[in-house]
């Protein structure tokens, strides 16, 4: 989806996004009069990719089962050291 598909899905259908969280709610204001309208939805798309809006509505969107708080964590670990196995790959010059 390009970002100028979901600046337009944001704005067509933002009620239901605002209603996730009101403290989500992303303004953007024309600088100056002679500010281009791509300048402004490039501003748009900046805040929502940064706050998480789009993540958070689309987590939404479908259900996951609730896991263990130990379950959780052990994943964690195991993307930590799986992350830093590669990181050292790629130190090291290979794939």
């Amino acid at each position: 989806m390009s970002r100028l598909r979901v600046t337009y899905y944001l704005l067509k259908d933002w009620d239901r996004y605002a209603k996730i969280s009101d403290s989500m709610a992303i303004k953007v204001t024309r600088k100056d009069q002679n500010e281009a309208n791509e300048n402004i939805i490039r501003r748009f798309n900046r805040k929502v990719l940064q706050s998480g809006v789009m993540a958070t509505a689309k987590e939404s969107m479908r259900f996951s089962k609730p896991i263990s708080k130990r379950e959780r964590r052990l994943k964690a670990i195991l993307r930590d050291k799986r992350k830093a196995e590669k990181a050292e790959r790629m130190k090291l010059g290979l794939k």
